[in-house]
This record gives structure tokens, C-alpha cells and sequence, in this order.
């Protein structure tokens, strides 16, 4: 059996030592993300093309790519205190379950009632949304970890909150649509009757379970429909990486408590939300030429936007009523299968990631939910916390190499992102455990289909 006496359980900062700003990894990468595209006039949208839709202070934080660090207000900060910083967690558990001589470690970011990374995003959107002036913001979710976040966030700051909701996870997950409207947040499945593009989608797709893409259309035209809203965003975006850098900061100033270095660095990759924000400072040191790692995007098998989408200018949203972002796509108008993972269900990938992944910095895979859903057992039999069935992609990868390193003997160790925790989506699991639970992977045909009708222009992409 290990010694447990390497390093603690759970590694803590104190409250002196959390970060006090934001790290910006586009200030490192040599080839910046491509800039967002009218899609009137395809051409760069700057800061009076995008005031209609975002907040002023964040369509700034989205279109600076120079400056490496933005300090995080201090209301900001004062609420992150009430969850962080959160634990780094050695598995040792698990680690003596697989046999492996590996060190596995995960940055868990379920210790609030959203049981997500989410709020570290929510609270500064809705923060500026308040400063601003605003009456209200409107969004989407798809497990509803985000829209469970942003109404928390929206509560604190007493602003009104809309919620469009992937229909699928509406009907699977009604307890953590309740959270949000206990927090005051009015939530609606999507796609809709209550918008244009609502109703064209249903028109076009009925019967559809509905996708992140339609959410998302759904949101845009309630924001830009209602004086004093804005649209946020708990993904893909710019804005969104660099708030949940916080969790890489913190992840790494831990890790250097104890002079670990790791090896490999896995993320579950829907959006890029987790993912960007887990690896921004490890991918800073790897950009700059100071340090080498192994960094894994993990994405699930019917969605995988990474590992069979194109490297394309693409619309945002299924309604096509959104900008055009450069970025790892399936097409917007591909609808995934309504698997478990609901965070996981979007078509495309955050214009940072895409380019980092397209210029060789990171490798991505994909993995089939039955085996998703046996990783996510075996961790919370071993580890004591439910995940989340999106966190489990990146548990689902980082057993798979804690086993290869049993056959090598290689003492690897191993970080992945523990996103948040899974005790909402117990559908999911009572499916996989009455052996109801399928994989369905889209095949070439269907990805053919979606892809052949996003924007072709010069420049666009492959």
C-alpha cells in the first residue's frame, strides 16, 4: 500500500495567497485566436459591433490579447472567498486501486451549491452586468451547471435572470432546474415558442431534444429584444477562459507548494470553459519555451468537435444570428444525441483552444459514455465525491493513462479537472446501472451533411 505522507489529502492556498488577477494566455501565444466575424459583413467585429449584444467591460477583456494579467475586482474576489480557493486532491485512493505507480491528482471545483466551475465566471459577468447599469442578463445551459451558477451570481447582484435551457436536460435534470429558480431565475426549454428563432428551429427540427447552439440563438434575440440585457456567455468565449484561469492559478501555485511538476494535464472539453481554464498557466510556460507538458482535451465520442470537426469560420449558434468564430466545428446546425453529458453537447470549440490544438500545443481524444459512466463509478467508489458526467471524460483519461504507466513502470503524474460534482444528474447514472445507457457515435455521413453548410468565403477555413 502507499505511504500517505507525501503530500496531504487536499492541498489548500490560504485566502493571501489566491489570486488577485487573471492570467491572459492569448498574451503568450504567438498566433492569437482569430477575431470574431460579422456575419453581415464577415468582417473583424470590434468594440461598437459587439455593445448590443455583451457588456462593455467584457467585450474588452474579449478583444485584449496583449495583456497577460487583469486584475480581478475586489467584490470579485471578496465572493470567490466564499468557495475558494478549492482543493487540490492527491487520489491515493485510486491510485491503489489501479495499481499504478503514477501520481493522480484533480482540482476539484464543486465545493458550491451550482457544484461547478461555472461560478467563477458567473459572478464577474454578472459583477460588470451590475456596474453597467443593466436591468438584466439572459443565457443558456445545457447540464445546467452554468444557468445554476448565473442565477446565483445574478442573485447577489439583484439582477434579473433568463435562462434558455437545452430541452433534453430540462426533462432529465428538473431538480437542477429548480436551483435555478430558486435563485429567482426564470428558465425555459429550448428551443421554444417564445422566440423567432425558436420557432423556425422547431419548424425545421420537430421533435428536437435541442442543442447548445439553439440555447444559445434562443438567448441572443431575448438579450437584444429587452432594453437594459445583455447577453453572457458560460463558454467558449474569450472572457470565459480567462475568468477560469483562477482555477489553473491556483491548481499550479498548489502544486508548487510541494515541487510537483506534472506530467500530463487532462480537461473534459465541451466549450473549453474547464479546460482553458485549468491549463492557462501551464500552457503559458509551454508558450514561453520554460517548461514541457502533455496536455490532453478529453471530449465525448458523439460530440467531438476536436477530433472529427474542421478548423473553420463558423456560426456560434444553430439560428445563425450570432457571430462567426474560427474554430474546431461540427456546423452549427448538427444536433448531438441526447447523451448525459449536457455541458459536453456543443458544436464547436473556444477560438483560443482551437488554435492552440491546431498549432500542435495540445492533443485531444474522444471517449464512448458507457465507459465514461464506468471511470465515473470506479472514481467515486475509490474517491468518495459523485462527478459530474462531463468531469468524467477527463477521470475516464486519466485512468487510462495511470494504467499505462502500470505497464511501463513510469512514475508519471497525472492533473486532471474534477469540473464539479454529479448528484443532479442521477438519471444518467440509473441508466448506465439498469444497463439502458448507449453509445451513439455520429457517423461520417451525418458530420458531411452539417458541415457542408456552414459559410464558405475566402479565409474561411478548411
Amino acid at each position: 500500500m502507499k505511504q500517505h505522507n507525501e503530500v496531504p489529502y487536499k492541498i489548500y492556498l490560504t485566502e493571501e495567497e489566491m489570486p488577485k488577477a487573471w492570467y491572459n494566455v492569448r498574451a503568450d501565444m504567438k498566433n492569437k485566436p482569430a477575431p470574431l466575424l460579422n456575419p453581415g459583413t464577415l468582417q473583424p467585429m470590434g468594440f461598437e459591433d459587439l455593445r448590443p449584444v455583451f457588456c462593455d467591460e467584457l467585450i474588452r477583456q474579449e478583444l485584449d490579447n496583449e495583456t497577460p494579467y487583469i486584475e480581478i475586482p475586489e467584490p470579485i474576489r471578496d465572493f470567490y472567498k466564499m468557495y475558494r480557493p478549492s482543493p487540490l486532491v492527491r487520489a491515493y485512493f485510486l491510485e491503489e486501486k489501479l495499481g499504478t505507480p503514477a501520481k493522480i491528482y484533480y482540482k476539484f471545483e464543486g465545493n458550491n451549491t451550482s457544484g461547478s466551475h461555472k461560478l467563477n465566471s458567473a459572478i464577474a459577468q454578472a459583477y460588470y452586468a451590475k456596474q453597467q447599469g443593466l436591468k438584466g442578463v439572459t443565457t443558456e445551459t445545457g447540464a445546467g451547471q452554468w444557468g445554476t451558477a448565473l442565477s446565483m451570481a445574478c442573485s447577489f447582484f439583484d439582477l434579473d435572470c433568463q435562462v434558455y435551457m437545452v430541452k433534453v436536460s430540462y426533462e432529465q435534470k428538473p431538480f437542477r432546474r429548480e436551483v435555478m429558480r430558486t435563485y429567482g431565475a426564470s428558465v425555459t426549454p429550448s428551443p421554444s415558442n417564445t422566440t423567432n428563432v425558436g420557432r423556425r428551429i422547431l419548424e425545421a427540427h420537430p421533435g428536437t431534444t435541442g442543442s447548445l447552439g439553439c440555447a444559445i440563438s434562443e438567448a441572443v434575440e431575448a438579450a437584444t429584444s429587452q432594453e437594459g440585457y445583455r447577453y453572457v456567455l458560460g463558454s467558449v468565449l474569450n472572457q470565459v477562459l480567462l475568468h477560469q484561469s483562477i482555477i489553473g492559478l491556483e491548481t499550479k501555485a498548489a502544486l508548487d507548494k510541494y515541487g510537483i511538476k506534472p506530467d500530463i494535464i487532462i480537461g473534459c472539453a465541451g466549450g473549453g470553459s474547464n479546460l482553458g481554464g485549468l491549463i492557462s498557466p501551464f500552457m503559458g510556460e509551454k508558450l514561453r519555451g520554460e517548461q514541457d507538458y502533455r496536455i490532453i482535451a478529453v471530449e465525448p465520442a458523439s460530440c467531438p468537435s476536436f477530433t472529427r470537426g474542421q478548423y473553420r469560420y463558423d456560426f456560434c449558434d444553430t439560428g445563425m444570428v450570432c457571430p462567426l468564430a474560427k474554430m474546431y466545428t461540427l456546423g452549427s446546425d448538427f444536433i448531438p444525441s441526447p447523451n448525459h453529458a449536457g455541458g459536453l453537447r456543443y458544436h464547436g470549440m473556444s477560438s483560443i483552444l482551437s488554435q492552440l490544438y491546431y498549432d500542435g500545443y495540445m492533443e485531444a481524444t474522444s471517449v464512448e459514455q458507457t465507459s465514461v459512466f464506468e471511470a465515473a463509478e470506479l472514481f467515486a467508489r475509490c474517491e468518495g465525491t459523485l462527478p459530474a458526467p462531463e468531469s468524467s471524460h477527463a477521470i475516464r483519461v486519466a485512468i487510462d493513462e495511470a494504467l499505462k504507466c502500470k505497464e511501463t513502470g513510469e512514475e508519471k503524474t497525472i492533473v486532471f479537472g474534477l469540473t464539479g460534482t454529479g448528484y443532479f444528474d442521477l438519471v444518467a447514472y440509473e441508466k448506465y446501472n439498469n444497463g439502458e445507457m448507449s453509445d451513439y457515435i455520429p457517423t461520417d455521413e451525418e458530420l458531411r451533411r452539417s458541415l457542408d453548410k456552414t459559410p464558405k468565403f475566402p479565409g474561411c477555413g478548411v
